[in-house]
């Protein structure tokens, strides 16, 4: 039995728990005088059934879940004779593998009857493991609906109880999203850390020079490689300012107007393909900006005289990527802009107002946190893009501000760096981590500025 059809079965047993515990609440309280004598509806004794059914089954089948596997692998690799103690990681894997496919059967073990014998080994704890799950899985459901059945009382105080599971869960939610975030700074951190043993700090910091060639042997041309991360933040950055100033006007524009003055008919059609821009897929604003962006504003500026424009330029990827980006301002501004209260636009027209300075004075400082949000997170999304900059900007890690020039920006990086057959402990490698990291505290530093920008306008508002 595979463990989702035992997920089901545990989901079936808690809502029939549910429906069972529900009605015998009602019935209890029926010669008392009806639910009226119940401390909580009936609903909250249902929901404290499924609670006592479902959550101890869930738990136990998540904690044998995670250690079966490693349980199992270390016991049959114990059973291997001592010449088998001193193998290595990569060797251990394969013995492990061929194991496996002893116990499977897909390949003949006659012929190794120490790796046979730990297949049938294998065979067996995983047949016994398999059972006792499911046995061990569906019995505390069992029981834990029957423990339900016999609590339920009309004395019961099932809405507080399930009040308190519920705090609890959304307490562990909380900390899970919040040990997450520390799993990934750390998992960054310390590969970053083994990168800057071989890079120094200052030059990856303040290099000018983008070159992650490093030579399987000393002795081969590109045997020590460049590694300063300027040109990488200058062109991511210089890409995301071109997308937002596409992007920012534009999006705030449509919110004002949607918002403001159209009336129902035509936010009903306008809203809808505007966010329309944020389900298309970004390979295919990739194509648009290589095949269509790029030749035109090639094309353009040397039909006005300038030479040395590339056919990969910055202005190409920004004017798409900002394009993009669109629905991510323009949506969070119109929902914002419409939360704001109408009685500070009467106030405002009482006073003399038009509805322009309306705008601009009374709602804008509003719902400036909202826009700020929205920004923010176009910033965020234009920093993070990499199909459309590796289709229309390119690879080349120049150090230019020039639109019209060819740059790449730190998330191609990362994503070239993590391809190839390059050794995974090796500075090319590595350095995709330390761009990861740099991006983490720069991204950082944008959130410390908006909110500073907001909680500005904010107390000045208040």
């Amino acid at each position: 039995m595979q463990t989702s059809t035992l997920i089901m079965i545990v989901l079936a047993l808690t809502v029939g728990a549910y429906v069972l515990g529900r009605q015998r609440s009602v019935h209890l309280a029926q010669p008392l005088g009806g639910i009226k004598r119940l401390h909580s509806l009936p609903n909250y004794y249902g929901l404290m059934a499924a609670v006592w059914t479902g959550i101890p089954a869930l738990v136990v089948l998540t904690i044998w879940s995670a250690f079966e596997s490693s349980v199992i692998t270390g016991t049959v690799l114990a059973s291997l004779p001592a010449s088998y103690a001193d193998l290595s990681e990569a060797r251990v894997g394969l013995v492990l593998s061929q194991i496996q496919n002893i116990g499977l059967g897909t390949i003949d073990g006659s012929e190794l009857p120490d790796l046979a014998q730990a297949g049938e080994l294998l065979a067996s704890l995983n047949a016994s493991s398999q059972f006792g799950k499911i046995a061990l899985t569906i019995v505390i459901a069992i029981l834990g609906g029957g423990y339900a059945w016999l609590r339920t009382s009309p004395a019961l105080r099932a809405r507080p109880q399930f009040e308190l599971v519920l705090k609890g869960f959304f307490l562990l939610c909380s900390t899970i999203a919040i040990f997450t975030t520390i799993g990934i700074i750390l998992s960054v951190l310390f590969e970053s850390i083994r990168f800057f043993q071989s890079v120094p700090v200052f030059d990856f910091v303040f290099g000018t020079k983008w070159s992650p060639q490093i030579a399987i042997r000393a002795d081969q041309v590109g045997s020590s490689g460049a590694f300063g991360a300027i040109p990488l933040f200058v062109g991511t950055l210089l890409i995301a300012a071109i997308a937002l100033l596409v992007a920012v006007p534009l999006g705030l524009m449509s919110a004002v107007y949607l918002s403001e003055y159209a009336n129902s008919r035509v936010r009903s059609v306008v809203k809808p393909l505007l966010e329309v821009l944020a389900g298309i897929p970004t390979v295919v604003y990739g194509f648009f900006a290589a095949l269509t962006m790029a030749p035109l504003v090639r094309d353009f500026f040397q039909g006005i005289g300038m030479d040395g424009v590339s056919a990969e330029s910055a202005l190409a990827a920004g004017l798409v990527m900002g394009i993009m980006i669109i629905p991510f301002v323009s949506s969070l501004s119109d929902d914002v802009i419409n939360a704001v209260p109408n009685s500070l636009r009467d106030g405002s027209y009482g006073l003399g107002a038009t509805k322009s300075e309306t705008i601009r004075q009374v709602v804008f400082p509003a719902a400036l946190p909202g826009i700020m949000g929205g920004v923010l997170l176009a910033a965020s999304r234009a920093i993070g893009e990499t199909m459309i900059v590796v289709m229309a900007a390119g690879l080349a890690a120049n150090l230019t501000v020039n639109p019209l020039q060819a740059v790449t920006t730190v998330t191609v990086q990362i994503a070239t760096l993590l391809v190839g057959d390059q050794e995974f402990d090796s500075p090319k490698t590595l350095a995709a981590f330390a761009l990861g990291l740099m991006l983490f505290i720069t991204t950082l530093l944008l959130n410390i500025v908006a909110m500073s920008i907001v909680k500005r306008f904010r107390e000045q508002y208040d």
